[in-house]
């Protein structure tokens, strides 16, 4: 069985045409609409160079032989080179053409096919019957116009391969063998064979082909390409890690816990592939002009030649070189350009900081974004806990309370069971059995210890007020910023547990970064109150809510948005889900494939606050030249149109046409080129303090 690298679906391997070889490898694809998303770039852009390679050279031979030999034979000539570049480099306009009256749509091929076309049979029909045409021929216009729109096209087609071909290169991380141990013997096996649960070997300098968690063995990964982490990452027994990542010094023993569809590879290239392939509202808009555009443009050529023909007393020749010189001057692909050109490097520049978005308006929401509300823990601070006090009553030990509340957060991942469960490994105690345990938001841990109902969660001041020496400790904890939990043990505060996280690196850069753009910061945590104005006063954070829980994170969010602002949450996915999906814009912090069930429409590959200022600014910046370059091409039409329907002529006299049709198709190349251009300015979009990581360069 193989992986299909464009959605991630396991499928027999099969060589037929829905497989694809390249550069000794051999790709797999379920349908053949995954093949042409995988493909068609690459093919499209080869057939371009092969019609340009026709096109240039005979259409440089015509204009020679029209303008430098001017005899029938030299005319004949010109005919059968036009007939080639008409019909073999020009097809794939009247393709295009066929499909737009087929949908009932409008589209720049039609203009194309249409306008060359009128110039061609005319010369041709002024070659075989010249008693009823005046004998002037256009085989150059025609050939010159083809072979300058294909070269734009192949610019364009450039253009987007470079911008979106995070997919592709995703789909070249995984390795084609691995080693898997079954019943104590190693064997290899293709990659595409490994199941959840198979004992992978991973050896130095390999790949992983699965996520997994470390089994045996101690090594530093690079997660680079996937996560951005510049530096290799320590892997020790109980350690997740992800497909495609590559192993340093050390040999792994790996359990598979996501293979094919379910690793995170996976799923980044899913979000990528949404990315480029998603219709944003801008893009309809777009869509929307060009079906008016397309109709107008012909209909004004049409009304333009007949005046001229009618009432300027230009004779046929000069009316059908109005009608071409319209119809190629007008750029509709300028405006067909504006959305996905932008779209693409804006998405691949955002990839580059870890920031994947989701969903077809996610771009459109972020740019509008002027308050930031944010989780702490994980997302301000690194998340990873350490116990740093233990308090007791009488009733028991330091390291009885310890192992108690280990043994009740035994099942759990949240920072403060992980911190739990490294103290108790460092501390060598025998950690009971829970049971019945069960999550609280807002309250904490319940379940049952040695027959005893134990909870671990928050608590307030009063509650220990008939327990001094808790009491106090429980404020000391407070002044020092501390996070603090309170063991119960049937209903009675035995014992106060205090947690130190610190600030995350970046933080303060990315705060700096969003107040220079605008956007007002707050906190929004289920923390104590001391604890998050400490942190709130340490980040210069002046809006603080604490002691929220999931219901009253929603209501914060709320109230900002009645006063008017569009509304970013940022959490880590899983007891911020609420926030997430109700904010205006959830941005969803963390990595592995509960990234696929995160509530937001931006997800951060690395845990790494400075990815929100980044994801805001190329979001706005994409947005504002997307209409930059709706603006180009207003402008462009509405300055060339009238001179293509004859504005020139008072000046330059009807011999103007001779030239116009070519300068038409040159200017309306270099419209289209400059909305490219315009677009791939996003890639210099940078961000002081966050470090661009090579994911959408990612090579094999």
């Amino acid at each position: 069985m193989a992986t299909d690298p464009v959605c991630g679906m396991t499928v027999e391997e099969r060589p037929t045409s829905l497989a694809l070889h390249r550069e000794n490898r051999t790709y797999y694809f379920c349908s053949e609409t995954c093949l042409r998303q995988f493909a068609e770039p690459e093919l499209a852009e080869r057939r371009l160079r092969r019609e340009i390679a026709v096109a240039w050279p005979l259409a440089v031979v015509v204009v020679v032989l029209t303008y430098g030999v001017r005899n029938e034979t030299a005319t004949v000539v010109s005919a059968a080179l036009a007939t080639v570049v008409q019909f073999y480099a020009g097809w794939p306009f009247y393709a295009g053409a066929r499909d737009a009256i087929v949908d009932r749509t409008w589209n720049m091929d039609l203009l194309i096919a249409v306008g060359t076309s009128t110039a061609y049979v005319y010369s041709v029909l002024a070659l075989a019957v010249p008693s009823h045409l005046p004998p002037e021929f256009y085989f150059d216009a025609s050939s010159v116009i083809i072979a300058l729109i294909l070269t734009g096209n192949y610019l364009e087609h450039r253009t987007r391969r470079d911008a979106g071909s995070a997919v592709r290169r995703l789909a070249e991380l995984l390795p084609q063998t691995v080693t898997v141990v079954r019943d104590g013997r190693e064997s290899e096996i293709p990659a595409a064979d490994v199941a959840v649960g198979d004992r992978l070997r991973v050896r130095p300098g390999a790949r992983f082909p699965a996520d997994g968690v470390v089994l045996a063995g101690k090594t530093r990964v690079d997660e680079a390409l996937l996560t951005g982490e510049s530096a290799p990452v320590p892997k020790q027994l109980g350690d997740r890690v992800l497909a495609g990542s590559v192993n340093g010094e050390g040999q792994l023993d790996v359990r598979a816990t996501g293979v094919g569809s379910d690793t995170f590879l996976a799923e980044v290239g899913r979000l990528l592939q949404d990315a480029e392939l998603s219709r944003v509202p801008l893009q309809r808009t777009a869509d929307r002009i060009a079906s008016v555009f397309v109709p107008a443009v012909l209909a004004l050529g049409v009304v333009a030649a007949l005046a001229w023909f009618l009432v300027g007393g230009a004779g046929p020749t000069v009316s059908v070189l109005v009608f071409v010189t319209v119809v190629i001057t007008a750029c509709p692909c300028a405006f067909g350009l504006a959305t996905p050109a932008a779209i693409l490097v804006g998405t691949g520049v955002a990839a580059e900081y870890g920031v994947l978005f989701r969903g077809e308006d996610a771009l459109e929401r972020a740019a509008r974004v002027t308050v930031v509300l944010t989780d702490k823990t994980g997302t301000l601070t690194r998340g990873e806990l350490e116990l740093a006090e233990v308090a007791v009553g009488p009733e028991l030990s330091g390291d009885r309370a310890v192992a108690i509340a280990a043994a009740l957060e035994r099942s759990l991942t949240d920072p403060y069971a992980r911190a739990l469960q490294r103290a108790a490994g460092l501390r060598r105690l025998s950690v009971p059995a829970a049971e019945n345990v069960t999550v609280e938001p807002g309250r904490g841990v319940l379940g049952t210890v040695a027959r005893a109902a134990v909870e671990v969660g928050r608590a307030s001041p009063r509650e220990l007020s008939r327990a001094p020496a808790l009491e106090k400790a429980f404020a000391e904890a407070l002044g020092r910023g501390d996070s603090v939990s309170v063991l119960r043990v049937s209903g009675a505060p035995v014992a106060v547990l205090s947690f130190r996280d610190e600030i995350a690196e970046g933080v303060p850069e990315a705060l700096a970064a969003l107040a220079r753009d605008g956007i007002r910061v707050g906190m929004v945590t289920g923390d104590h109150s001391a604890t998050a104005e400490r942190i709130g006063a340490r980040l210069g954070i002046r809006e603080v809510h604490a002691e929220v829980d999931p219901a009253g994170k929603l209501a914060v969010i709320d109230r900002a948005r009645a006063g008017g602002s569009v509304v970013a949450f940022v959490g880590d996915g899983i007891n911020d889900a609420p926030a997430l999906a109700g904010a205006d814009l959830g941005i969803a912090i963390g990595t592995g494939t509960a990234v696929a069930q995160d509530a937001g429409q931006v997800v951060l590959v690395r845990p790494d606050f400075r990815g929100v200022p980044a994801a805001l600014r190329v979001a706005r910046r994409t947005v504002a030249k997307v209409r930059g370059n709706f603006a180009w091409a207003i402008g462009y039409n509405a300055v060339l149109l009238p001179i293509a329907a004859g504005a020139l002529v008072p000046l330059f006299g009807l011999g103007v046409y001779s030239v116009l049709p070519i300068v038409g198709a040159a200017a309306m190349g270099l419209s289209s080129t400059s909305v490219v251009a315009n677009s791939l300015s996003l890639r210099r979009t940078a961000l002081p303090g966050a470090e661009r990581a090579p994911l959408s360069r990612a090579t094999s």
